[in-house]
């Protein structure tokens, strides 16, 4: 349904007006019911806003003083007004690499169940647009886990799918891969070829691969793909915008920018003001001084027509989902091929991650970690405790462990001590609980990924995210996931995580704007912060925690501009 919007003549029947024209508002926001997030007035009913920003949130009463003759009037209609959602964790940027692409998602985002439908989807595609073979056609996500089959496909399979196309399937990780053997010539990855740095080429006893890469093995396919102009990027990049902001969402991060195309884009967007939301940018570490010098980027400034490029993302580990991430115990069951004893790998050495940190952290850039494993986050914590130490000056810099997924609960009072901010994926529960409790992790550990009410206990701020394009960037979903830790099949995986739902709010809002250095301008409804909105058509406090992610978004509002509305 769409807010009914009126205009300022309903200020009339106030018989209140302002002192002067400087004083009045450019909007008022009457009627609502405004969860603001701001413990010192936590619910109003009435915002007003001038030129962007909050100047005053209270009752209908407290705000009429701010009508004016230009003054239009949004009623809100009883529907609950929220600060706009904050993206704590995706790829907003680099989704232009896959947008309009062979969808192979599983349910309920997709309809792929078996490698037949892979098959299908991947030959109809080839079969519609004739893809080159001087070019890698890639499909996305497809996920081992939920397939008919319970493995990745094989060789043989991927061969026969468009024989004489190069074709690879992005895992929904976004840490695997699957080529044929048209592809692996093409990235040349034959019998004998080494591993790239970083990466693995998985191979069967033999040597020859086997098609499945792991890590920094599958940036190469990135080259290979099919590149599209600046023009289709634009569009893409707009309607890409959109999606999120349909979901509430009024900034936006791209957690790992490394694709020259997605540089190219985000800044020609900052020059041209085009941005419709905030975009945050944390660039790959081994190329972000570089792309600065090169492109003229200041790391760690403030907001500039929309963007701001705010630290630097650092990959250390894989996914658990794809048995990739580094963990201290054996995976329950170990993937096709490994050892009994195979607990994933990180991607480089302590000394190299140590290097690595202390060299960001005392140019005082914020350091984003992408660990999944606890043996990774072990790593981790010792890189910053080291960096800490030798530089106690640079501990304002916030560090975060994106994703944080395997812990044990003594890393916890560690991140507390070091200040370290965990951005959590407790999307993991719906997407991935019954496969971590039944296949890579066991019932036990299963129970303790995204603790975050044993964070709370620890006096740990954090975050959620959705990874998007891993899983639909849909903030209310994280939030239920978390409140409800609910499996695919219906189990309450570790019950005891669950938090409450002012808790998950306050982690896609004031939270996830302090991880990202973002709380004195938003995550609050709160005079003097930008008007950035999102308009339920339930209050997700008041409704059954078990339809809170199925809350329509009605509206979703930047800086006093409507850049989502429901028709």
């Amino acid at each position: 349904m769409s807010v009914p919007i009126a205009y300022s003549l309903a200020l009339l029947a106030f018989g209140i007006q302002a002192a002067s024209a400087r004083d009045y508002a450019d909007t008022l926001y009457l009627n609502g019911t405004v969860i603001t997030m701001d413990d010192a007035t936590p619910t109003a009913s009435a915002v007003a806003v001038r030129e962007g920003r909050i100047i005053a949130v209270g009752t209908k009463a407290d705000t009429a003083v701010y009508g004016g003759p230009k003054t239009r009037v949004i009623d809100l209609a009883g529907k609950t007004m929220l600060p706009g959602f904050i993206d704590a964790h995706s790829h907003i940027g680099d989704y232009t690499l896959f947008w309009g692409l062979p969808d192979l998602a599983p349910p309920p985002v997709g309809d792929v169940l078996s490698i037949a439908d892979i098959s299908r989807v991947m030959r109809d595609f080839v079969t519609t647009h004739k893809p080159s073979a001087d070019v890698i056609t890639v499909g996305f996500s497809y996920d081992d886990s939920l397939l008919e089959e319970k493995r990745h496909p094989s060789l043989a399979e991927l061969n026969r799918i468009a024989p004489g196309t190069p074709i690879c399937l992005i895992h929904i990780s976004g840490h695997l891969a699957a080529c044929n053997s048209d592809a692996l010539a093409k990235l040349g990855f034959v019998k004998g070829s080494p591993d790239p740095k970083g990466g693995r080429i998985q191979r069967d006893s033999t040597g020859e691969p086997t098609g499945i890469l792991e890590e920094q093995a599958i940036m190469a396919i990135l080259t290979h793909m099919a590149k599209k102009s600046p023009a289709q990027l634009q569009r893409e990049f707009g309607e890409i915008q959109d999606y999120y902001a349909q979901q509430g969402y009024t900034t936006a991060q791209d957690g790992q920018t490394f694709a020259p195309s997605t540089f190219d884009l985000l800044l020609a967007a900052q020059r041209d003001n085009s941005l419709k939301l905030d975009i945050i940018s944390y660039p790959k570490w081994t190329i972000i001084e570089q792309e600065a010098a090169k492109r003229g980027f200041t790391v760690g400034g403030p907001y500039v027509n929309h963007l701001k490029f705010a630290g630097v993302k650092i990959t250390e580990d894989g996914s658990p989902q794809g048995k990739t991430a580094y963990l201290t115990k054996p995976y329950f069951h170990s993937p096709a091929g490994a050892a009994k004893d195979y607990r994933g790998s990180p991607i480089m050495p302590q000394d190299q991650l140590d290097g690595w940190y202390e060299k960001f952290f005392t140019k005082g850039w914020q350091v984003n970690i992408h660990c999944n494993g606890d043996a990774c986050i072990d790593m981790a914590i010792a890189a910053i405790e080291k960096a800490e130490q030798a530089h106690p000056e640079s501990r304002a810099s916030r560090p975060v462990v994106i994703h944080s997924q395997v812990m044990r609960p003594e890393q916890l009072a560690a991140y507390k001590r070091l200040g370290i901010f965990p951005a959590w994926f407790a999307e993991h529960v719906f997407y991935w609980g019954d496969w971590h409790r039944t296949e890579t992790l066991g019932p036990e550990r299963a129970a303790f990924i995204s603790p975050t009410a044993s964070g709370l206990q620890a006096g740990l701020k954090f975050s959620l995210h959705t990874d998007a394009p891993v899983v639909p960037p849909k903030p209310l979903h994280a939030v239920w996931s978390a409140v409800n830790r609910l499996t695919r099949s219906g189990v309450v995986l570790g019950p005891e995580q669950r938090i409450s739902v002012m808790d998950a709010l306050r982690a896609v809002t004031i939270w996830a704007a302090y991880q990202q250095f973002d709380e004195k301008i938003k995550g609050t409804i709160t005079p003097g912060k930008l008007a950035d909105f999102t308009i339920l058509g339930e209050n997700p406090t008041t409704i059954s925690p078990l339809r809170i992610k199925d809350i329509p978004v009605l509206m979703t509002i930047k800086e006093d501009k409507v850049i989502y509305e429901q028709k």
